[in-house]
């Protein structure tokens, strides 16, 4: 199994082009699901998830092609031929539930077992097939697998989220634009990636009003069609590098990068002392006076701080000067990460849903290992601090949602490779 190997104490200088982004992407694929016609998505990162999930959707019946070394994919779905998204191929991903809105939305049927990925909570699925059942689907649970029919075809309703989900949203708001009738998602999620899904769906035919507020309206159309549409960059990719030389010191600009994306990122980073300034085409951030400042910082749904920001904060925030507190309101068990943190030199304490980390003069290169995906680049970034090697085993997590982390940290300066397994 693969390591990598981290050198630390290097200020990090140059440009990180941001990959197009990993959610974005495992939203747009399954929309290939509602059209007989192509589907083209340009701007795609190449990652273990979506691989994961062209796997899933070609077990459908769905044609995937790979093209531009992997930057495009192609996908047409002429007809789906196997209607059960099956327990060997779901488990290793919980976005494979978003297969299951466009299944019940064009053919009236479909059974799909129940979602794996990263071990960071329950996150139950319940939103997606109360939403569901809402639009006129007959589900029931056996054998864990979700088995849904609507053999009349869905209908618009409204439907409030009793607390917001993005992947509830997704799901819903593909399963809506195929139904009769207008639907009304209220409380719905804000998240970039659902105004990229919409676009996606409005450019194949759907029609949409609402998509980034609280509230979307779909009226259900007979067919989509296909279209080209471009994924958009990777908020969390693009947080995470921005990190980068905050925690190191040095600058990097950040090709690609938008400050709407990352906008309570930012204001958390401005608060701490760290430079985030527009530039043609991106974003450059810089330490601006070699001091880190503690922070509080809550994860919220967007347009608050993201959860998938909260390890990588974490990594940075063991270097400030005073005591910060970070608390966890999206997932109950994402703080897996603080006892390698410790192993590190780090000063933390968890209570319940919140850390309270003592800033430290500095970090100590240590073997830690990976145990989901955010924390795996967290460690990474201490690493890049830290005095000596730090050695990260389990970077199979790592690769399911970072694109040639080794290749863009090292040409700006830093001292990291893989070694590769046995």
């Amino acid at each position: 199994m693969d390591k990598i190997a981290v050198t630390g104490g290097k200020p990090l200088e140059g440009t990180i082009e941001i990959s197009g982004a990993k959610n974005a992407c495992l939203t747009l694929m399954p929309a290939a699901l509602l059209t007989d016609q192509p589907l083209t998505l340009t701007n795609a990162p190449r990652l273990a998830d979506i691989q994961t999930m062209t796997e899933l959707l070609a077990s459908l019946g769905c044609e995937v092609a790979s093209l531009s070394d992997g930057r495009v994919i192609a996908l047409n779905t002429g007809g789906i031929n196997n209607h059960t998204a099956h327990y060997d191929i779901v488990r290793k991903m919980r976005a494979s539930i978003l297969v299951l809105g466009p299944m019940l939305a064009r053919e009236g049927q479909a059974r799909v077992s129940l979602p794996g990925g990263c071990a960071i909570g329950a996150r139950p699925v319940d939103l997606h097939l109360k939403g569901l059942e809402a639009l006129g689907a007959e589900l029931s649970l056996e054998d864990g697998y979700v088995d849904a029919r609507a053999p009349n075809g869905l209908n618009g309703a409204v439907f409030e989220f009793p607390f917001v989900s993005v992947g509830a949203t997704e799901n819903l708001l593909m399963a809506a634009s195929l139904a009769k009738g207008t639907t009304v998602l209220k409380n719905a999620a804000r998240e970039p990636e659902i105004g990229d899904l919409a676009g996606c769906l409005s450019a194949m035919g759907a029609q949409i009003d609402g998509a980034g507020t609280s509230e979307i309206t779909i009226e259900g159309v007979e067919v989509l069609r296909g279209c080209t549409h471009r994924v958009l960059s990777d908020r969390v990719e693009l947080g995470t590098y921005m990190l980068a030389p905050a925690i190191t010191g040095g600058a990097v600009t950040l090709k690609g990068g938008s400050r709407d994306l990352v906008g309570a990122l930012i204001e958390k980073l401005e608060q701490s002392d760290i430079a985030v300034e527009d530039v043609p085409g991106g974003l450059h951030v810089r330490r601006r006076n070699g001091v880190i400042r503690p922070l509080r910082v809550t994860t919220e749904p967007f347009p608050g701080f993201p959860t998938d920001l909260q390890a990588q904060m974490m990594a940075l925030l063991t270097l400030a000067t005073g005591e910060s507190v970070i608390e966890e309101h999206i997932f109950e068990n994402r703080f897996m990460h603080v006892p390698e943190l410790a192993r590190m030199g780090a000063e933390i304490e968890v209570h319940g849903g919140a850390a309270h980390i003592h800033g430290v003069e500095a970090l100590r290169g240590a073997p830690v290992m990976a145990t989901d995906l955010r924390a795996s680049v967290s460690l990474i970034l201490a690493g890049l601090a830290a005095e000596g090697e730090t050695v990260l085993s389990r970077v199979y997590h790592l690769d399911r949602g970072y694109e040639r982390v080794e290749e863009k940290l090292s040409a700006c300066g830093a001292k990291i490779e893989r070694i590769k397994g046995d």
